[in-house]
């Protein structure tokens, strides 16, 4: 191995596994780089090669490749956007609705990413996706956090395995609750049935947990407050769906048009969380945009 990086396991690492260790070593910086050095033999305990499931036991010495910077072939596009926090390591944006994150099928141009560009966005082992931690729908506005080096999307990437990223929505739905509170603990994946959708009923269950907290009631809708422990697609949208409350204007799990809204009401209206680099808190609130706030109205009146 050329320009060999060594490390010894400290005794606090004792019982955890080779990836999971790995993935937290500032030269890799992700899950990904971390399962790519293991698969291609790039990763040496004590001078042999070991399966990714090893338990390490503490004083082990580590010999790597640093995995080479991702190379992007991303073009910085201008745009108007909306940034209520930046300093030298993160910023948080404001993301409208309608604007696709990053670039997918369908969407090589015109993203979110292209925007953030011009704020030296940088991070991660994915080329097209650089400082993105978490991500929104398309259709679903608010607020958002994004790294400005390596090192600080590694350590934002730790406070979500954490669940130390406060993440909170607001979302109108159809009917009422039957409490005030609850919380939503139920796998999520693609449907079986149905690849543009995801749903209990799946064949690649991940954990998700969503708790909601009425804010408004309605005679046929509620405004609730929704908190994230986990981050999966579509997860508030197939969860609310799942106990008879489908978020309003949701095409695809709810009741398109509903209050004439032309996409589902969610909204991140609040982020909080530690600061990666420094510790200190970090608290973002966005309001509600007009066309939500106008669905609002219609149903106050």
């Amino acid at each position: 191995m050329d320009a060999v990086t060594r490390l010894r396991v400290p005794e606090t690492a004792a019982g955890e596994r080779l990836d999971r260790f790995l993935a937290d070593v500032a030269e890799i910086g992700s899950r990904a780089a971390a399962e790519r050095l293991l698969r291609d033999g790039r990763v040496l305990v004590d001078g042999a090669v070991r399966p990714k499931s090893m338990k390490l036991a503490g004083g082990e010495e580590l010999e790597f490749d640093p995995p080479a910077a991702p190379a992007s072939d991303l073009v910085a596009e201008e745009m108007d956007l909306v940034v209520p926090f930046e300093d030298e390591h993160l910023l948080v944006v404001d993301k409208p609705a309608g604007l696709v994150v990053h670039p997918a099928p369908g969407h090589a141009r015109g993203t979110l990413v292209h925007g953030l560009l011009a704020y030296a966005v940088e991070g991660g082992d994915e080329p097209e996706r650089p400082g993105i931690v978490h991500r929104l729908d398309r259709d679903t506005s608010g607020l958002m956090v994004v790294a400005r080096s390596p090192e600080a999307h590694r350590r934002l990437q730790q406070l979500v395995q954490r669940r130390a990223l406060r993440r909170e929505y607001l979302a109108l739905v159809a009917g009422r609750p039957r409490s005030r509170r609850g919380t939503i603990d139920a796998p999520i994946g693609r449907d079986r049935n149905d690849p543009m959708r995801h749903s209990l009923d799946t064949d690649t269950p991940r954990d998700a947990v969503t708790h909601f907290a009425v804010e408004e009631l309605f005679a046929r809708h509620a405004l609730l407050r929704v908190t994230l422990e986990t981050g999966r697609t579509h997860q508030i949208r197939v969860h609310l769906a799942a106990v008879d409350l489908p978020v309003a204007g949701d095409p695809l799990y709810g009741r398109a048009g509903d209050l004439g809204l032309e996409r589902q009401f969610l909204h991140a209206a609040r982020l909080a969380f530690p600061h990666p680099m420094t510790g200190e808190p970090v608290e973002v609130a966005s309001a509600l945009p007009p066309d939500l706030e106008e669905a609002l109205a219609t149903l106050r009146a």
